[in-house]
C-alpha cells in the first residue's frame, strides 16, 4: 500500500492546451506541461525551449549595485587590497571563486576568505574582521552570506575597512550600515527576478562591472560553469534568470569546464573524450542531477570536514596537476563525511526508536554535543526521508548550542524558527533549510516552543509525503518524438520539475528482481490499450516484489529517463511509487 499521496495538476486551462498543442504542432500532454508552468503562447514556448542570454535583466536593476561597482571601481582606482568572503557551502564558495577570478583579472591585490565553520561558524566573523585590517584591507566584499551581520559589519566599518554585501537570504528588519547591500529579497529592492543564488548574484556584480566599462559580455561566459553549480547544489528554483543561467551553465560545464570541475568529474569516473569535430566532450552528458549529487558533495566536504577555503582552492586553480592533489584531498574528506553522517543518523533513528514521544511528535527536535557539525544538515535530510516532518539537528560548538533545520514540502520551516527568535543568538535561511545557534540554557524552552509552533501551524497533509503527478498517460504515449520534445523541457528544477507521469492498470512483463538488494528492477505493460512493454527501475524500492508477482494489476508514477548501458541508450520508466489494485 503507497503510503505517498498522489496529487494529480489541474492549473492549466484547456483552452490554452489546445492552443499550444496546435500552434506548436505537439501532443496535448506535452502542451499541458507547457501551460502548468505558465506557458500560454508561441513567444513564450520559444523563450521557454531556446533560452537566450539576452533575456538577463540588466543587474543594475538590483538595489545598491550601482553603489557596489562604484566602490570597487575605486579600490581598483585607488590600488587598495580587496578581501572576498563567502559561506562554507557549494554556493558560497563557487560565489567567491567567481568573484575572484573576475576581479583578478583587474586588480591583483586581491585576497579571499572562507570562515572555518567550527572556529567562527556561519556567517561575517569577527577574525576574518581581524584577519582583513592585519593584510591591510580596505574592503571586504560577502557572498551568500552577511544580511544580518550588522554588529560584525559595525565592527568593520570601527576598523576602517567598507563592506559590500552580496546576499540572496531573508534580510532582517534592521538595515544594514553597509557600503552597498544588494539582495533582491530587500522589500525595497524591485529586481525583476528575486530567486538567485548567491553565486548567480555574484554574477550579476561581474555583469554590471562589465556592463558599466563596456567590455564584451562573452568574457563572463567562462564564469557559468560556476553558476550552474550552485544553483543545483542550493536547490533554488530554475525558472526565469535561473533556467537561463543554469542551461547555458551546462553547456559551458560540457564542453569547456574549468579545471577544477572537470578534476572531480574525472575522480567519479566520469572522463573526457575526444570527437570528429576535434572537440571533447564527456563520456555522457552531465546534467543537474549530476552537479546535485556528484559535485556539489564534494565541494561541501572541504568545508564540513576541514575548511571551504580548499573548495575555493579547486575552483580557481587552472594547473591540472595541481586540481588533481585537491581533488585527491576533498575525495578523502567526502569519504569522512559519508562515515559520520551514516553513523549519525544511526544514532538519531535510534533516539527517536526508544522514545515514543519523540515518535509521535509533528517536528523532530535533536541534540547531542558529540555530533559533528559539519554533517547534522544532512542528517536531518535523512530523518526526514524516516520521519516525514520538520526537522532540527543540534550539537554543540564554541560553547554555543549550533543546528541546522530542514521542512518538508510547502511548511515555512523558517518561519516556525523566526517565531522563536528571542530565544535565539542567530539565524538565517530559507523556506526548507536554515541554520541557527543558541545559548545552552535555552535549548529546552526552544524545543518547547519550536515544538507548538509546528503543531499549531502544520496541517496533517504537509505531514504525508506528496508525489506531485503532471498528467496520467498511456505507456504507448511514450514513443520518439514525445521524448524529444521532453528532454527540451530540461534544466529540471525547483519550478520546473521532471514531470512525473500516471500509468493505470499496469500488469507485470516477464519477472521482476531486486539488484543491488533494494532496488525493483522490471518490465511493464498496459494490455488494455496496447502490447507496449516498458523497462522500470524503482530505487529503494526493493520491498515491493512480492506485491508485484501476486498482484494482478497496479498503477504506476514515474519520470521517463534515458538509460545508457554498453553503449546503447534507451528508454525507462523511473518509478517513484506503486500503488497495487485489489
Amino acid at each position: 500500500m503507497s503510503k505517498k499521496r498522489w496529487v494529480l495538476r489541474d492549473d492549466a486551462h484547456d483552452e490554452v492546451v489546445e492552443k499550444l498543442s496546435t500552434t506548436l504542432k505537439i501532443d496535448q500532454i506535452l502542451a499541458r506541461l507547457l501551460a502548468q508552468r505558465g506557458i500560454t503562447s508561441y513567444g513564450e514556448a520559444k523563450d521557454f525551449f531556446r533560452p537566450s542570454l539576452d533575456s538577463l535583466h540588466d543587474p543594475f536593476l538590483l538595489k545598491d549595485m550601482d553603489l557596489a561597482v562604484t566602490r570597487i571601481e575605486q579600490a581598483l582606482e585607488q590600488g587598495e587590497r580587496i578581501l572576498v568572503y563567502g559561506d562554507y557551502d557549494v554556493d558560497g564558495t563557487t560565489a567567491v571563486a567567481l568573484v575572484y577570478e573576475f576581479l583578478n583579472e583587474f586588480h591583483p591585490n586581491i585576497d579571499y576568505y572562507i570562515p572555518d565553520r567550527y572556529k567562527e561558524g556561519y556567517g561575517i566573523s569577527y577574525e576574518s574582521i581581524d584577519y582583513a585590517r592585519k593584510t591591510n584591507v580596505r574592503l571586504i566584499i560577502s557572498l551568500d552570506c552577511g544580511i544580518k551581520a550588522h554588529k560584525q559589519i559595525h565592527y568593520a566599518i570601527e576598523s576602517g575597512i567598507d563592506f559590500i554585501v552580496i546576499d540572496h537570504h531573508r534580510p532582517g528588519d534592521e538595515p544594514l550600515t553597509a557600503t552597498a547591500v544588494v539582495d533582491p529579497k530587500q522589500p525595497d529592492c524591485f529586481y525583476p527576478y528575486k530567486e538567485l543564488s548567491g553565486c548567480g548574484l555574484g554574477f550579476k556584480l561581474a555583469q554590471a562591472f562589465y556592463q558599466k566599462r563596456k567590455l564584451p559580455f562573452e568574457r563572463l561566459e567562462k564564469l557559468l560553469d560556476l553558476v550552474v553549480v550552485s544553483i543545483a547544489a542550493d536547490v533554488v528554483p530554475i525558472t526565469g534568470e535561473n533556467r537561463v543561467l543554469a542551461y547555458y551553465g551546462l553547456i559551458r560545464l560540457n564542453l569547456q569546464p574549468r579545471a577544477g570541475l572537470e578534476s572531480i568529474l574525472f575522480y567519479s569516473n566520469v572522463f573526457r573524450k575526444g570527437r570528429p569535430d576535434g572537440i571533447s566532450t564527456f563520456t555522457r552528458e552531465i546534467g543537474i542531477s549530476d552537479l546535485m549529487f556528484m559535485i556539489g558533495p564534494k565541494i561541501n566536504a572541504a568545508g564540513r570536514i576541514e575548511n571551504g577555503k580548499k573548495a575555493v582552492d579547486l575552483l580557481v586553480c587552472q594547473k591540472m596537476g595541481e586540481t588533481h592533489e585537491l581533488t585527491i584531498d576533498i575525495n578523502d574528506h567526502n569519504t569522512e563525511r559519508r562515515s559520520l553522517d551514516t553513523d549519525i543518523t544511526r544514532q538519531a533513528m535510534e533516539l527517536i526508536a526508544r522514545n515514543p514521544e519523540l515518535k509521535n511528535n509533528k517536528a523532530t527536535v535533536l541534540f547531542d554535543p558529540d555530533w559533528h557539525k559539519g554533517v547534522i544538515g544532512i542528517v536531518a535530510s535523512r530523518l526526514i526521508e524516516s520521519y516525514y516532518r520538520p526537522t532540527i539537528i543540534f550539537t554543540e560548538s564554541n560553547g554555543l548550542i549550533t543546528g541546522s533545520a530542514r521542512s518538508v514540502k510547502d511548511f515555512d520551516i523558517y518561519d516556525a524558527i523566526d517565531a522563536c527568535s528571542d530565544l535565539l543568538e542567530h539565524f538565517g535561511g530559507h523556506k526548507y533549510a536554515a541554520g541557527l545557534s543558541l545559548k545552552p540554557e535555552k535549548l529546552d524552552a526552544f524545543i518547547e516552543m519550536f515544538t507548538r509552533v509546528v503543531e499549531e501551524t502544520i496541517t496533517e497533509d504537509m505531514l504525508i509525503p506528496q508525489i506531485e503527478v503532471h498528467a496520467e498517460i498511456n505507456l504507448n504515449s511514450i514513443e520518439g518524438k514525445f521524448f524529444r520534445v521532453l528532454k527540451q523541457f530540461a534544466p529540471f528544477g525547483p519550478g520546473n520539475p521532471n514531470p512525473v507521469f500516471v500509468s493505470r492498470n499496469c500488469t507485470l512483463q516477464g519477472n521482476a528482481k531486486v539488484v543491488g538488494n533494494k532496488h525493483l528492477k522490471f518490465r511493464v505493460t498496459q494490455p488494455s490499450v496496447s502490447a507496449v512493454e516498458m523497462p522500470a527501475i524503482a530505487f529503494q524500492q526493493g520491498h515491493q516484489l512480492m506485491g508485484m508477482v501476486s498482484r494482478k494489476t497496479f498503477d504506476i508514477a514515474y519520470q521517463i529517463e534515458e538509460n545508457e548501458w554498453n553503449g546503447k541508450v534507451s528508454l525507462q520508466l523511473n518509478v517513484k511509487d506503486i500503488r497495487f489494485n485489489n
